[in-house]
């Protein structure tokens, strides 16, 4: 990883950034090396266990795929590091689900209670958002809990390091004062790499007729999403941190988080 850029270059994995490197409300910077994100671990080397546990100390790594694709995908080679805990954290209430890219259509009145009806692209995006929050408010929390745990770097992914990743990893942002520049910065840049996330899931059975279902650029992060999910956020609760106190989010745990992420 160089300092110029926020990337983590892995031989199997596409989709790895570090959250350091982003500016802050008051002025500084998110601290580097401390979380990071990434799309699904199944295909790393060697080399990417040695650079991620040895050079960049990982310590943590929490998985918010379903119990399906982690039965369907099997065990990564994380798994086998003795030095790495991992967190299995499902965002989904688990209906039988294995993704959640495979919906054409929500029920806007039981994903997004709070917000106008209006069924579009939008709506669609950020009801699977709203519907980790309304399923699975305990997953969430505990996710940012580990993500925040201090010995050690931590990595959040799911399949392709996009959705629930993006969620967890805006929360965490917002947490930790980034400014909503840099929240919506972090998201969009997956689009980035899309191409080569696609195609590497498409590899897999797990995914691939979900991912052929729609046309690839539906799958693309677009920053209304990011800043919808955030704005209901604001609009309801006062803010993410307003939505994570009435689910258990402690003073002691936005101290935690600050710490690991900033300077």
């Amino acid at each position: 990883m160089s300092e110029m850029t926020r990337w983590i270059d892995l031989e199997g994995a596409v989709n790895a950034r570090d959250l350091g490197g982003l500016p802050t409300r008051d002025g500084g910077r998110t601290r580097r090396g401390q979380i990071f994100r990434a799309d699904n671990l199944q295909g790393l080397t060697p080399a990417d266990v040695e650079l991620l546990v040895g050079e960049l100390r990982l310590r943590h790594v929490v998985d918010l795929r379903s119990n399906a694709e982690v039965a369907l995908e099997g065990p990564g080679p994380l798994t086998r590091v003795p030095e790495v805990r991992h967190h299995h954290l499902t965002l989904f209430a688990e209906g039988g689900r294995h993704t959640d890219v495979e919906a054409d259509t929500i029920d806007g009145d039981r994903v997004l209670p709070w917000a106008e009806r209006v069924i579009d692209e939008e709506l669609r995006v950020t009801g699977f958002y709203f519907g980790y929050l309304r399923d699975r408010p305990d997953s969430v929390v505990a996710a940012l809990r580990a993500m925040a745990l201090a010995d050690g770097a931590s990595l959040v992914h799911c399949a392709a390091g996009k959705d629930r990743t993006g969620v967890l990893c805006a929360l965490a942002l917002e947490v930790a004062g980034a400014t909503r520049e840099a929240i919506v910065e972090d998201y969009v840049a997956t689009g980035e790499r899309l191409e080569l996330i696609l195609k590497r899931l498409r590899g897999s059975a797990t995914y691939r007729d979900d991912l052929d279902s729609r046309p690839a650029d539906d799958h693309m992060p677009r920053a209304r999403y990011i800043e919808q999910f955030l704005g209901v956020l604001d609009d309801r609760f006062g803010g993410p941190l307003g939505w994570l106190a009435e689910n258990g989010w402690t003073d002691a745990d936005t101290e935690a988080m600050r710490a690991r992420l900033r300077d």
